[in-house]
């Protein structure tokens, strides 16, 4: 149906002109397409907390045989690529202050004949401090080392009772698994935001703003036109990821796709209209694009993606629930290993639908003004 103020033959053609100006333009393709397949594969190996292939420096003043045992566990340990030994304090302490190891372990005189006496053999362990989370993990690895050889100092009559731990969803703790799914948001997230970012901003850098302003079209349609290719995009990029994580990474999807996808749609929609904000504000695609990497990064790091959002003050915890990449991060993950029962999910799809409602709402504000 038609209506005088709206019609559907003008939507089509601003809606082809719109993928047009994307495909044709290298600057866009570029921009779009070529960073969030590079960046999938690539972040899926880099972008990782845990810790391997890394040094360790050990001081070891003592000639007695559990001294040799722990520095052998530290020999066989996976993450460890080298065990650097030096003959005194002040070379352990050069060796961190250089960053050429993360840990440095300084073994007693006395250690093997504290634990033969009965006692508990003490060893001092520096962490590079400037890599805090990295040199934290280290030491997680570095007292579970130490834990083995104490349960073999100790009699199996005294040894206590092991703790036999069992993780859920992710039972082998593989970092990929929990990675990927998290970059289909992300990516996803700055495809769709560069997309809507540069289309107004590139009509008044190419001087057919004007054009624009005279034409029959009118706001809603110009509107619609400038979401629906960001949409389309954005929608096909987001389950072009899931694909790969599924099929190229191996990652179990065990949740609903349906949900799923109206998860994707309602998130890429909620970025649209984040997107033509920054447009309608911008007067060249250099300012759209440092204006879209302005929202992006600042969401992605107070999305829950790396750090949980309970670890935030309170009142970031609550700005954090107005980005759209917080919940579709829940619901993305929970997809992927969880299993997340429908009722879950919907309670974080309806703060992206309004979200989404917001968000384009604004847009239209924010683009009427441009237009009259």
């Amino acid at each position: 149906m038609l209506v005088s103020s709206f019609s559907f033959t003008r939507l089509r053609a601003q809606f082809i002109k719109e993928v047009l100006s994307v495909l044709r333009d290298p600057r866009s393709r570029m921009v779009v397409f070529v960073p969030p397949i590079l960046q999938l594969l690539v972040f899926a190996f880099a972008a990782t907390l845990e810790v391997r292939n890394v040094d360790i420096a050990v001081y070891n003043q003592d000639a007695g045989r559990w001294s040799h045992e722990l520095i052998q566990r530290l020999n066989s340990a996976h993450f460890i690529t080298r065990v650097r030994h030096v003959d005194s304090q002040r070379h352990l302490h050069e060796l961190i202050d250089r960053g050429e190891v993360i840990a440095a372990l300084a073994i007693p005189v006395d250690f093997s004949r504290t634990i033969a006496a009965g006692d508990s053999g003490l060893a001092q362990v520096l962490v590079d401090g400037r890599r805090s989370n990295s040199g934290q993990i280290t030491v997680a690895y570095l007292s579970t080392i130490a834990a083995d050889v104490g349960a073999e100092v100790t009699p199996d009559t005294q040894a206590p009772v092991p703790v036999v731990v069992r993780h859920w969803f992710n039972p082998n703790l593989i970092y990929r698994w929990f990675i990927v799914p998290g970059l289909t948001g992300i990516l996803a997230l700055f495809s769709a935001l560069l997309i809507t970012s540069l289309s107004i901003a590139r009509e008044r850098e190419l001087g057919t703003f004007d054009q624009l302003l005279v034409s029959p079209t009118s706001t809603p349609e110009i509107i619609i036109s400038k979401s629906l290719p960001a949409l389309a995009i954005g929608t096909l990029l987001g389950l072009f990821m899931v694909g790969t994580g599924v099929f190229l990474f191996g990652i179990p999807f065990t949740g609903s796709f349906g949900l799923l996808f109206a998860s994707l749609v309602l998130f890429i929609l909620s970025v649209v209209g984040i997107g033509l904000m920054i447009s309608a504000v911008s007067m060249t695609q250099q300012q759209a694009i440092l204006g879209a990497f302005a929202i992006g990064v600042p969401a992605v790091l107070m999305s829950g993606f790396a750090t949980p959002v309970e670890n935030m003050p309170v009142v970031l915890q609550w700005l954090a629930q107005a980005i759209p990449l917080t919940h579709f991060l829940i619901i993305v993950e929970g997809s992927f290993l969880k299993t997340m029962p429908p009722g879950d999910i919907l309670a974080s799809l309806w703060p992206l639908a309004v979200i989404a409602l917001a968000t384009l709402t604004m847009a239209t504000v924010f683009v009427r003004g441009r237009l009259q």
